[in-house]
């Protein structure tokens, strides 16, 4: 990606990448559901969550780092891209290629539970992967439709978050301009990237803190509580004007963002059948990327026309809709032992 000579062939294999980590993390989330009992489940999500939020915190400053202790240079190679940076995507892309390696290589399955489960394989292939989605949609779990409600609420917030703050900071807190006032457009830029990193670290180390609240509060208060958190954090974010009030907001973000990446697929996973596991995962993860590709589709012209271009306007929003997905959490999520559908 590094090296592309076009916009078109960078967005390319950017595209390549996206589908990649997604078609590698769904089998490995269930894959946690395969291996833990329920009462394990929510320790590993969060464990999910942790290595997630550390291994963010540190992309955020290698860039810099690589500067600082290794001395690789931040001149710009044949494709106009920071020496740095091309070496942060080589130590990236080396990273995700030996963890998938060691996971399939190390990691241990346990067998099916149901003692036909070769002839009952046997009969799904011979319907086809389509007609698996299909009737895997027709067939889904009431508390995943329920499930999939706040994850498309949730993830529209997030992506307004990734679209718009750092230049939102960059232009409206810091007052910079990427033609008229380069210099301190980029210094909101990196300090926009700076209290990214916070939430990351966040993340970290809430993940941590996370069974300690489900056995105290259940799954759906916990996860409800952490989203109206981070959604107060994004609202507040319109409302800064020493920037280093920032560190504080993204850090409440950084707590939902713990629980996004654990508490709904540790509340799917114990009710989904254990035989089709993998396929439900698949078909959640339709309830990410749909309330993203509407966003990168519709929302420009919610900014041009609405909005004026107002970036920290649809930072609010996002933190709207992250409270509105906490609201729906709490009114429609049932926990285990209340599901009766």
């Amino acid at each position: 990606m590094p090296n592309s000579s076009t916009v078109w062939m960078a967005a390319g294999t950017l595209w390549i990448l996206d589908s990649c980590i997604n078609i590698s993390m769904e089998p490995f989330r269930a894959f946690v559901g395969d291996n833990l009992n329920d009462k394990q489940m929510s320790f590993g999500y969060a464990m999910q969550s942790m290595f997630i939020g550390l291994a963010s915190f540190i992309s955020g400053y290698l860039p810099s780092k690589l500067v600082e202790w290794f001395h690789v240079s931040r001149d710009k190679g044949a494709g106009g891209i920071p020496q740095n940076i091309m070496w942060s995507f080589y130590i990236g892309g080396a990273v995700f290629l030996s963890a998938v390696l060691y996971t399939v290589i190390f990691s241990k399955e346990y067998p099916p539970s149901n003692e036909n489960w070769k002839e009952d394989l046997q009969k799904e292939e011979g319907k086809g992967i389509v007609a698996e989605i299909i009737d895997a949609i027709k067939n889904m779990p009431i508390q995943m439709k329920r499930l999939a409600v706040v994850n498309f609420l949730t993830w529209p917030g997030l992506f307004l978050m990734w679209f718009f703050y750092s230049n939102g900071v960059a232009v409206q807190i810091f007052g910079g301009d990427a033609k008229t006032n380069p210099d301190v457009f980029t210094q909101g830029i990196e300090y926009a990237g700076k209290t990214s990193a916070i939430l990351n670290l966040v993340t970290f180390i809430f993940a941590f803190t996370l069974p300690f609240w489900v056995s105290k509060l259940g799954k759906k208060l916990t996860h409800t509580t952490c989203l109206l958190i981070g959604g107060i954090g994004l609202i507040s974010v319109f409302f800064v004007h020493n920037p280093s009030f920032l560190y504080l907001s993204m850090g409440m973000v950084g707590i939902a963002w713990a629980s996004i990446l654990s508490m709904p697929y540790s509340m799917l996973a114990g009710c989904l059948p254990k035989e089709k596991m993998g396929v439900y995962m698949g078909i959640f993860n339709f309830f990410i990327v749909l309330p993203e590709i509407l966003a990168s589709l519709f929302f420009g012209k919610i900014m041009d026309g609405v909005l004026h271009n107002d970036r920290l306007a649809a930072v609010l929003i996002g933190g709207c809709l992250l409270c509105t997905a906490g609201i729906v959490c709490a009114l429609i999520i049932k926990e285990n032992k209340e599901i009766t559908a």
